[in-house]
């Protein structure tokens, strides 16, 4: 890490406060580097939508060029946003042509094809665009995958009596029904590019099932039959959530184990979606702020932009790597991870800190 220099002026410290809070740093200096302080992709996205609420807007390879705050404070307002196409399908419409959908290039037969695949047809559509980059690269892992599915992800909670358990998956709902993206499916057989189609209404997916356990390992044996290196949901079947509720053996507690793939979000989906739903349980659902429709993060991805420049701009990052960086050596490895085995060791402090500095 470089030596220290405190930030300077009202950008430099606005962009180290974010960088504290996102890294988990307290004090940031104007040449520390993002992704040596431990920055990765997932907290870039959170960065720039930060920034984005100052009107400090910038392109997320511009944090790739320039990572040190200095560099990038210099650059930051540079990103105009462009403007986001109006949604022309409305809750009277009888038919969507394609021209009503300015964020995806179809033909009326692959619009109908899409249509076909939501029940109730137009009238329950709300919208149609194309994928963002990072939602085409994840379904193309899903597509890959043979058995199972490498980007969904599973969350367990317990409750004391079912009532509780019922008002939990009504507060859900009430989320699901907020968020677009929460409401989305996805559509790509017989298209000539992928499509995700927003549902006006998509009610949860809740599956009771009984379990065998009787020594406390309920929750172990949920998770057992319904492992994602097993499991997969449709994807062209919103919501995206998918929920299994079982009594737990021997005793007065529910669990619940819910799937959610990660093309409609991530961890900080999850985080979004409890926090919501504690404060719907609470009563304070009137207090949440308006959602942004995830339309715009798509429009900015695919109008902002050309894919030759952004397909230029990495080739020149990374002309210098001649090889893959495997772990180990290794470049064959096949199976779903059911055979490794995980050992975990607390290290002196001293060694753990040296480990974190390099």
């Amino acid at each position: 890490r470089a030596a220290y220099e405190a930030p300077q002026g009202e950008v430099e410290a606005a962009l180290a406060q974010i960088w504290a809070e996102l890294l988990g740093i307290e004090r940031i200096g104007r040449h520390d580097h993002f992704f040596e302080l431990g920055g990765h992709s997932l907290l870039a996205v959170q960065l720039m939508e930060r920034l984005r609420r100052l009107s400090l807007g910038v392109e997320v390879r511009t944090l790739f060029a320039k990572p040190v705050l200095a560099d990038l404070a210099a650059s930051l307002g540079s990103h105009h946003e462009v403007a986001v196409p109006a949604n022309l399908i409305t809750e009277q419409s009888t038919a969507i042509t394609p021209q009503m959908l300015p964020l995806i290039d179809l033909a009326q037969p692959e619009v109908d094809r899409i249509v076909a695949t939501v029940p109730g047809g137009v009238g329950s559509i709300q919208d149609i665009y194309g994928l963002s980059p990072l939602q085409d690269g994840i379904l193309f892992h899903h597509l890959l995958a043979s058995r199972g599915d490498p980007y969904l992800l599973v969350s367990q909670m317990a409750f004391d009596e079912r009532d509780l358990l019922e008002r939990y998956l009504g507060a859900v709902q009430q989320v699901v029904d907020r968020h677009d993206i929460l409401r989305t499916a996805f559509v790509w057989e017989g298209l000539s590019s992928p499509a995700q189609v927003v549902w006006r209404r998509a009610p949860l997916q809740v599956s009771e099932v009984e379990l065998d356990a009787c020594d406390g390992s309920g929750p172990n044996e949920l998770r057992r039959r319904f492992d994602p290196r097993r499991q997969r949901i449709d994807l062209g079947r919103a919501p995206l959530l998918r929920f299994v509720i079982a009594r737990e053996p021997g005793s007065t507690r529910w669990l619940l184990l819910q799937l959610q793939h990660h093309l409609i979000g991530d961890h900080t989906t999850l985080e979004v979606i409890h926090a919501e739903v504690q404060a719907v349980l609470e009563g304070r659902a009137r207090e949440l702020a308006a959602p942004q429709p995830f339309r715009n993060l798509v429009a900015q991805a695919r109008l902002g932009g050309d894919a030759k420049a952004h397909d230029e701009f990495f080739r020149g990052l990374l002309a210098d790597i001649e090889e893959p960086t495997m772990p180990f050596g290794l470049s064959e490895v096949y199976g779903d991870g059911s055979g490794v085995g995980e050992a975990r060791r607390m290290l002196p402090q001293a060694l753990n800190d040296r480990l974190r500095e390099q």
